[in-house]
């Protein structure tokens, strides 16, 4: 027994109160006292103290419910990590174009090797391979493909730099980061049973949409806020610039 400690002492090394202790255990998180000498004596295995925090800081920093927190404990998966990475990349396999052009076509084809190369140092575009026999293929060829078009169509570069990806790739890279986050905490407190695969295809259709639909309505409000920073600052300009006298001599 001179190895186990009572409540209190578990409480006072783990930072937490023992009446949430109390509750780990009856939601099974916890095995009970190792000895209980009375009604109201009762010696824990003293290994527990990280057990307490680890569940303590799962439920701070993470905000998982103490079922999944259960799981995760017992070496479970409850994101069903493996079943969404496949069914994700299954889902983009078949709207992706089945096509792949090397670095070196790319760049015969009009392309030019520097922002080849900025394209993938922001993520823009991810190569097959390294070096020379790197190729691109799928939704990169798609981006590319829409810069080259959007060339054609008279969008110069002062109008729409190949460096304007940058600003493009951080902020869907947030906006997907929102979305992935939100989809695995729906998955993690749902049914087990659920058709992965089938919530993935429909999640990824429908964001494509939504995100399609929101840039076309924030069009025009943003346009108007933009005209309207310029008119302040012009005016704030004005309002700032030193007045002569007007005396004439």
């Amino acid at each position: 027994m001179t190895d186990l400690i009572r409540l209190s002492e578990l409480a006072r090394r783990s930072g937490v109160p023992g009446a949430t202790i109390k509750h780990y255990v009856r939601e099974g998180l916890l095995p009970g006292p190792t000895l209980k000498t009375g009604r109201t004596m009762a010696y824990y295995n003293p290994a527990l103290v990280s057990r307490v925090k680890a569940i303590k800081e799962l439920q701070q920093k993470r905000f998982l419910p103490l079922s999944v927190i259960a799981q995760v404990l017992a070496g479970a998966d409850p994101y069903r990590a493996d079943e969404t990475e496949a069914a994700l990349s299954k889902a983009l396999a078949k709207q992706a174009p089945a096509e792949r052009r090397s670095h070196r076509e790319l760049i015969d084809g009009g392309v030019a090797e520097e922002q080849l190369d900025f394209f993938e140092s922001v993520g823009f575009i991810t190569p097959v391979g390294q070096g020379a026999s790197r190729s691109y293929e799928g939704d990169d060829l798609a981006l590319l493909r829409t810069l080259a078009a959007a060339r054609r169509a008279g969008l110069s570069p002062e109008m729409l730099p190949h460096t304007i990806v940058a600003p493009y790739v951080a902020a869907i890279r947030e906006l997907v980061r929102v979305e992935l986050e939100m989809f695995r905490a729906g998955v993690k407190t749902g049914d087990a049973d659920r058709d992965i695969e089938a919530l993935v295809d429909t999640a990824a259709k429908l964001s494509e949409r939504l995100v399609t639909l929101l840039r076309r309505k924030l069009l025009l409000p943003v346009l108007r806020e933009l005209v309207d920073d310029e008119t302040r600052a012009q005016d704030k300009d004005r309002s700032e610039r030193p007045v002569s006298n007007g005396r004439m001599e």
